[in-house]
């Protein structure tokens, strides 16, 4: 099966290199679609250096709008058969890839979280209120969705192609994880999870999901809970 890496990125000059590098050592059947969302750094030109080197490499450019927005206008540009969310900032290990997408390999899932609370694999211990909110989002999703989710905020989800452009997506910043999360329960995909290592950055080190980010997801689930399915736009 070809694999699309769809990689959201914001100036992440730093890490973007590695990145690649790391996917394409996996020795995969693969395409990276870099989404530029805005960048102000030379992270374009590092990409634009790859892609033309290397035609699995393709970039997409758009005004900055943020992680969701960055996805969905990168979605309709993946051509693999499994597309697999990758973030630019190595906190996701591309070596956990193989055992993510296994499960759909072998036909028993659409779609696969990759969870950073299952335990099993390196965490960094770091931001207990991050922790705190993670779980009684992921318990919110379980009471609104009766689903066994451990991890709905993680930025490392597989799916089957066919079933991430059926979603219905709307959301621009990083309300696109509970969106997509709720969009997956309601339409009833067969979701797995493995445990995943999650080498995280504090503030300090560029993270930007703040609490405010939380308010966002708890509207997010429960708007999703209630609205129609509807096609993906």
């Amino acid at each position: 099966m070809k694999i699309t890496f769809l990689v959201p990125a914001y100036n992440e000059s730093s890490t973007i290199g590695e990145v690649l590098d790391r996917l394409a050592g996996l020795g995969l059947d693969f395409e990276a679609v870099v989404v530029d969302d805005g960048s102000t750094d030379s992270m374009p030109e590092i990409v634009a250096a790859r892609a033309a080197a290397d035609p699995r490499i393709r970039l997409l450019r758009k005004p900055n709008g943020g992680k969701g927005s960055a996805l969905r206008h990168g979605i309709p540009h993946c051509t693999g058969d499994i597309v697999v969310i990758q973030d630019a900032d190595m906190e996701y290990d591309p070596s956990d890839v193989p055992s993510l997408i296994e499960p759909i390999t072998q036909g028993v899932a659409d779609v696969v979280f990759g969870s950073r609370l299952s335990g099993g694999r390196p965490q960094r211990a770091y931001m207990f209120w991050h922790l705190v909110g993670n779980r009684f989002l992921s318990l919110l999703t379980g009471l609104l969705f009766n689903t066994t989710i451990t991890d709905m905020e993680t930025g490392y989800k597989a799916f089957r192609a066919d079933a991430l452009k059926q979603l219905h997506l709307t959301e621009n910043k990083f309300g696109i994880e509970p969106e997509m999360t709720g969009e997956i329960c309601r339409r009833k995909l067969r979701v797995y999870e493995m445990p995943i290592s999650y080498y995280g950055r504090t503030y300090e080190e560029g993270k930007n999901i703040t609490w405010r980010d939380g308010f966002r997801a708890v509207y997010v689930l429960l708007r999703t809970r209630v609205r129609p399915l509807r096609a993906a736009v």
